[in-house]
């Protein structure tokens, strides 16, 4: 199936109202909060001005990898924040990123979640989860298109179908 021009954009299945962690929470916090919310990872944000700058994400995998460390070898780090265990520079994508892009980075990079950005500004989420729905949805859809391409309807059946016109 080739691409279509109107394939569906990151900003049409997005969501919008996303979990996110500040810079400064603890560990003792950011893991219950992650839990508690059944999500699993969320953005690092600093919030001025009533703007979202993403700073960075943070996944349980981050977590658990910080909480093993510290729990195995009994690191005497000082207390662990979002901050020092964030991925800094995340991998984003924009509203307008189109579903087989989208597709793409998800089947060749392994990520579960990627930020939706305008610069540096968090716009939404889009899960893997997300585009695998996109996909099918167009997928359908495309079959459909095909569908009736294929198989017009028989425009010499309408002469059988009766109008009644009202005054």
């Amino acid at each position: 199936m080739t691409q279509s021009v109107d394939s569906p954009r990151a900003s049409d299945f997005m969501k919008t109202h996303v979990k996110t962690v500040s810079p400064d929470m603890p560990l003792d916090k950011l893991i219950p909060f992650l839990l508690d919310h059944r999500v699993s990872n969320a953005p690092v944000i600093e919030t001025a001005g009533g703007r979202k700058k993403l700073v960075g994400f943070i996944s349980e995998r981050d977590c658990l990898a910080v909480l093993s460390d510290e729990s195995f070898f009994g690191s005497p780090s000082p207390p662990q924040t979002a901050r020092t265990i964030m991925r800094r520079h995340p991998v984003c994508v924009t509203a307008d990123t189109e579903l087989f892009t989208l597709a793409s980075i998800f089947v060749n990079h392994g990520f579960r979640h990627l930020p939706v950005t305008d610069g540096d500004t968090l716009l939404g989420i889009v899960s893997r989860r997300d585009v695998l729905r996109a996909m099918n949805d167009y997928y359908d859809h495309s079959l459909d298109e095909k569908h009736r391409r294929r198989f017009p309807p028989d425009l010499s059946q309408l002469i059988y179908h009766r109008f009644l016109v009202a005054d």
